[in-house]
């Protein structure tokens, strides 16, 4: 790779790194602004009992994943944390949609503050926000240090 495409690839890493800690994090935010209807939606997919560690569980791992996606030391353990939870969400929606049969449901996946349905597309959102997640997992360098 000569140097301009070096410093391309450098560049989509840096936008794909802040383009997802950005969305983690407004994500999280969004469940915030509406934790109550949030709750409510996670206890329509996991149960009464189980919605709020549930709803916290989320809302805490998608904060975790924003912030080791910023800090320069632990930006591949908060990719392959958004690579988990991505590839969790769109199978749980897939299992939600042909194993429960379940009716159309709002994922709040951003909230109330983006509609969107629990199902095949949520999947298909979150396998393509991979793409990004996969570019910073084996492309970001941090700088070597002097001792």
């Amino acid at each position: 790779m000569n140097i301009t495409q070096r410093r391309w690839f450098k560049l989509l890493v840096l936008l794909s790194r802040f383009g997802l800690a950005a969305m983690f994090l407004f994500a999280a935010g969004a469940k915030l602004y509406t934790v109550r209807d949030f709750a409510g939606n996670v206890a329509n997919l996991v149960g009464t009992s189980w919605a709020w560690p549930a709803t916290v569980f989320v809302i805490t791992a998608e904060l975790t994943t924003a912030l080791l996606l910023i800090a320069p030391r632990t930006v591949r353990l908060g990719a392959a944390l958004a690579a988990l939870l991505l590839v969790g969400f769109a199978a749980y929606a897939l299992f939600y949609v042909y194993v429960q049969h379940g009716e159309p449901l709002e994922c709040g996946c951003f909230g109330k503050l983006i509609a969107s349905q629990l199902g095949v597309s949520t999947a298909k959102r979150n396998l393509l926000l991979l793409v990004p997640t996969l570019i910073v997992l084996f492309g970001y360098r941090q700088r070597e240090r002097l001792p």
